[in-house]
Parts: C-alpha cells; sequence; structure tokens
C-alpha cells in the first residue's frame, strides 16, 4: 500500500494542523500538569488491571474514554497535548491496540489521519473484513464498542446524509446535474445513490489526493457516471485542478484537518465553482464529541473539533457582502455539526 505524500500538496501540514489545533493554549501549569499526569495514571492503570483480570473490554473502554473525555475538557490543551505521549505509552495500550479500528488509526498505513480505510471499519465495509475476523477475542469486543461509539454512529449518519443531499440535487435539478466530493475517500455514500443508479446525473467528480483511494473508486465505480480524479487541497485554491461548474460541492471529513485560514480560502473556492443556485455543504466533527480523549490518545487521530459559533465564522467570513443563503445544523447525536451555503442567482 502506497503512503499518500500529505505535505507540500494537502496544506494540511503537521506544523499548521499544531499550530491550529493549539492555537488557544495557555502558559504551560506544571502543576495542573502533575495532577492531570496522576489522575490519566490511575484511569490507566485501572484499566489495565482490569483487562489482566480478564474483564469485560466493553465496560473496561468505556470507562476509561468517558474519563479521558473528562480530563481532556478539565485541562488546559498544552498540558493535554503532553499527556498523549504518556497514554500511548503505557502498558494499556497494548490492549486498546488490539482493536482493529484503534490500531488502523494508530499506526495510520496510509501515512495520515482519517483515511478512507479508518471509514471502512466505521461503515463494517468487506474490505477490512479479514482485520476484524483476525482480530484477538479482546480486539473484537473492543471493536464491537468502537464501531458504535457516537462518533462512529454520527460517521454513518454523515454517510447517509451525503446521499439523501446528492439524490435531492439530482431530482430538483435533473440528468444535467453536477457533483463535486472534495476528500472523497472510497466515496460509500454513492453505493446507496437512487440518482446514480437511475443515471440521474450527469457527471460526479470525486476528488482526492490519496492515489489508493482514487484507484478505489476508479475500481467500484467503473462505468459511471462517477470520475475519479487524483487532486488536493492545494491544487483547488491554486487552480491546478480546473474542474468546472457543479449543482452541489460538498467535503465531508476534510474541515476536522483544516485551520480557519484554509477552511474559509477553500470554502470561498468552493462557492465559486457552484452554478446559480448550488450548493455547498461541509462538516465537522463538534466539540459536543465524547470519545475525544480515547480517538486523541490511543487511536493517534487529532481534530479540530469546532462549535456552532465556529461554523458561523466560517461561513460568515467566506461569504462576506455576497447574498447567499446559508444553515448550520447538527446530527442527531451533535458529534457532526454542518454547514450549508446556496449560492443565489
Amino acid at each position: 500500500m502506497r503512503q499518500a505524500l500529505l505535505d507540500g500538496q494537502s496544506l494540511i501540514t503537521p506544523a499548521l494542523f499544531t499550530e491550529s489545533l493549539y492555537q488557544t493554549k495557555t502558559a504551560f501549569d506544571g502543576d495542573q500538569l502533575e495532577s492531570a499526569v496522576f489522575s490519566m495514571s490511575k484511569t490507566l492503570d485501572q484499566a489495565n488491571l482490569e483487562f489482566s483480570r480478564g474483564g469485560n473490554p466493553s465496560a473496561i473502554i468505556d470507562t476509561t474514554a468517558r474519563e479521558l473525555h473528562l480530563l481532556r475538557n478539565r485541562v488546559d490543551t498544552s498540558v493535554w497535548q503532553a499527556l498523549l505521549p504518556i497514554a500511548q505509552e503505557h502498558p494499556v495500550a497494548e490492549y486498546f491496540l488490539q482493536d482493529p479500528f484503534t490500531r488502523w488509526s494508530f499506526t495510520k498505513p496510509r501515512g495520515y489521519s482519517g483515511d478512507a480505510g479508518l471509514l471502512d471499519f466505521i461503515y463494517g465495509h468487506s474490505d477490512v473484513a479479514n482485520e476484524i475476523n483476525n482480530a484477538s477475542p479482546i480486539g473484537r469486543a473492543l471493536y464491537d464498542y468502537t464501531k458504535d461509539a457516537s462518533s462512529s454512529v454520527a460517521v454513518r449518519e454523515r454517510r447517509d446524509l451525503l446521499t439523501k443531499h446528492v439524490d435531492a440535487v439530482a431530482a430538483a435539478r435533473g440528468k444535467e446535474t453536477e457533483i463535486l466530493t472534495i476528500a472523497a475517500g472510497h466515496l460509500r455514500e454513492a453505493n446507496r445513490s437512487q440518482a446514480l443508479q437511475e443515471d440521474g446525473i450527469s457527471r460526479w467528480v470525486a476528488l482526492d489526493q490519496d492515489p489508493d483511494s482514487v484507484e478505489s473508486i476508479r475500481r467500484d465505480f467503473a462505468g459511471t457516471r462517477i470520475q475519479a480524479v487524483e487532486g488536493s487541497v492545494r491544487g483547488l485554491l491554486t487552480k491546478a485542478n480546473t474542474l468546472g461548474t457543479f449543482d452541489f460541492i460538498y467535503a465531508a471529513g476534510l474541515y476536522d484537518y483544516l485551520s480557519r485560514k484554509v477552511a474559509i480560502k477553500l470554502t470561498q473556492c468552493c462557492l465559486n465553482m457552484l452554478k446559480p443556485n448550488g450548493v455547498f455543504l461541509f462538516a465537522n466533527f463538534a466539540q459536543e464529541i465524547g470519545v475525544d480523549g480515547y480517538m486523541e490518545t490511543f487511536m493517534n487521530w487529532p481534530l479540530l473539533l469546532r462549535s456552532e459559533e465556529d461554523m458561523s465564522d466560517i461561513v460568515s467570513a467566506s461569504i462576506g457582502s455576497n447574498t447567499m443563503n446559508s444553515t448550520i445544523f447538527f446530527g442527531e447525536n451533535r458529534n457532526v455539526v454542518y454547514a450549508t451555503i446556496q449560492k443565489i442567482g
């Protein structure tokens, strides 16, 4: 499997991401760190003891994830950042990494966080069946928990919501409808699209910077209206990718990794690619997410969590003085927040 070369192409570089994620940190608090290390060690030592005694893996991970979430929200971001390697080097990590979903996220076989293969664990897709079936009994029990954690439920809902939006746009605008997906991954939402099955879409461009994802889309959707294109955020912003105009553009899992500055630039770029009355949708993991501590420690999956106000700020800054319709809304369990912008006229 090839590793996608993201740095310098995607604008999602480690330095930029870290700067964005911890831009609100305060001065480092040594006393708070000492207290936080004690709290984390107590939680992880207890989890390790329970695993060694043959405890219920689902109950152990549930308690651990809850405690990590509370700790993450209690300490300064600079302190939390210092805690991450402590958790990852704790003996209990050997148990949590038996979960194939957690292990895939932590090891990053494609070289970056949140890749399409990772999402397939959330979807329970056949492409990762061997990874799941070959897991240890503890690993499979942990996977039963992580695949149904609130964040995973929200991602499956996101997939289905995207399918509904595509079909609704196609129904309203007819067979000449053109769709653009940015950071398409494996484009699993297209598998359920009635409009695609009934040839109700003229062109569906699936853009991704990962060559493995692009090849997967080309293979799975050969003979359909879907066009897989290898390209990056930088390519869009510098107009290296000239893709045309679209009735519906969406970026579902990308903004979790974009700084405010890049998010605004990308949003403006997408609005410029809309046809009259076209719609742009972007999504972000929300601050209400309850398993963020586990994701950032044992899954090594850092995210830029955003609030409703953060999303509104990006929308407002992107629209400027232009007249457009916009909506901010949450998914059912409020783990993902969405924004839509419609171009008027």
